[in-house]
């Protein structure tokens, strides 16, 4: 039989080797082979004294089609590579899982502008019901309403929050729909709950995305 491997340290586990933490107590590591592949392995940690102990995981996530990317674009499907926080408000087509954060249940007319040209980009945006066809409806902003199986409760990751046209907009962590995201970060639904409700404001969590290669680099 093979050899067991060397349990894990506090010197030896992954959020204990990265280049920074940003000062969390919780973090969410996404660790893809190479950049390219469309899965990742997702764990959740928590800071225990000066250890990290492994809250949720390990467990297989999908990334974007076009897998991890240090150069993230606007529609290329690429899940952008790097240290992140994540919004103060969590999202849902159903109620509330029991997330610490403040959540906002989705109605009609709840859309994320991803119109790069929009003054609102990167945003959430409310209008009418009735207004079909919003000035950032470019065909690529979401009708989050709309989304029942991506968007049963979700957490948005504080990428590009000065909102530079182009830079990418709308990328959650959120439900599992079978397949590669269009760069976001996605669970089965289970396992989604478990780690928004895990999940605690004050303990800034981060998220960090990289290759085995690369996320210590973060």
């Amino acid at each position: 039989m093979p050899a067991a491997p060397p349990p894990t340290t506090c010197a030896s586990a992954l959020p204990a080797r990265l280049a920074g933490t940003s000062g969390a107590g919780q973090i969410i590591t996404v660790e893809a082979a190479s950049y390219g592949v469309t899965t990742a392995t997702l764990t959740a940690w928590q800071r225990s004294g000066s250890c990290w102990t492994v809250a949720y995981g390990p467990w297989t996530a999908w990334l974007g089609y076009s897998g991890l990317s240090t150069d993230k674009h606007e529609g290329d499907g690429a899940t952008p590579a790097g240290i992140y926080g994540f919004q103060s408000t969590m999202y849902g087509n159903a109620p509330n899982p029991g997330v610490h954060y403040a959540y906002q249940p989705l109605v009609c007319g709840d859309w994320w502008d991803e119109d790069s040209a929009s003054p609102t980009y990167n945003t959430f945006q409310e209008v009418p019901c009735s207004e079909t066809d919003p000035p950032f409806d470019n065909g690529s902003s979401e009708a989050l309403w709309t989304e029942t199986v991506a968007y049963p409760s979700f957490a948005v990751i504080n990428y590009n929050p000065d909102r530079v046209p182009g830079l990418g907009s709308a990328i959650f962590l959120h439900a599992d729909v079978g397949g590669p995201t269009d760069g976001c970060v996605s669970l089965p639904v289970g396992d989604l709950d478990a780690v928004l409700d895990w999940m605690q404001p004050a303990d800034d969590p981060v998220i960090v995305l990289g290759t085995t290669g690369t996320i210590t680099s973060y």
